[in-house]
């Protein structure tokens, strides 16, 4: 009876253990139901290393996340949807670009502040953008010599 006690025990505990690793990683990867949230929109001419839950840095810091990439077919260009931790404010001033972490880091969007006493409201777009500059075109003009 004691060993038929001891599994019920150990079972239990690896149950529990499973579940807050679930719940552990859906916290970390943003896949919550949590509705403070809200969204931008931003359309740029490459989006380059980016995909949807890559990061959106203000200052270095996670404030959101990408959470939607589409193709443009009218202008051609990458029409993003970010979302914005709840008590971040954006001036309706602001920019945002595809930045690097460096030579071999990853890439994240970040949003440059503007100094407007004004914010964007949820679903506005962020017309100021600077898609991602690929590496390997600027080594090659480097090569080349080329001054375009």
């Amino acid at each position: 009876m004691s060993e038929n006690t001891t599994e019920v025990l150990v079972g239990g505990a690896v149950l529990a253990v499973a579940i807050g690793f679930l719940v552990f990683a859906g916290q970390a990867t943003g896949f919550s139901t949590e509705s403070g949230d809200y969204s931008l929109r931003a359309s740029f001419r490459s989006v380059e290393g980016v995909s949807i839950g890559t990061d959106v840095r203000m200052a270095g810091v996670k404030v959101g996340t990408v959470t939607g990439l589409n193709l443009n077919t009218q202008n051609f260009r990458a029409d993003s949807e970010i979302s914005v931790f709840e008590g971040v404010v954006v001036p309706d001033d602001s920019s945002i670009q595809i930045s690097s972490e460096g030579l071999l880091g990853g890439t994240f969007v970040e949003i440059l502040p503007g100094g407007s006493p004004l914010n964007y409201e949820p679903g506005s777009e962020i017309e100021d953008t600077q898609g991602a500059v690929s590496l390997v075109s600027l080594l090659l003009k480097f090569v080349s010599g080329s001054e375009e």
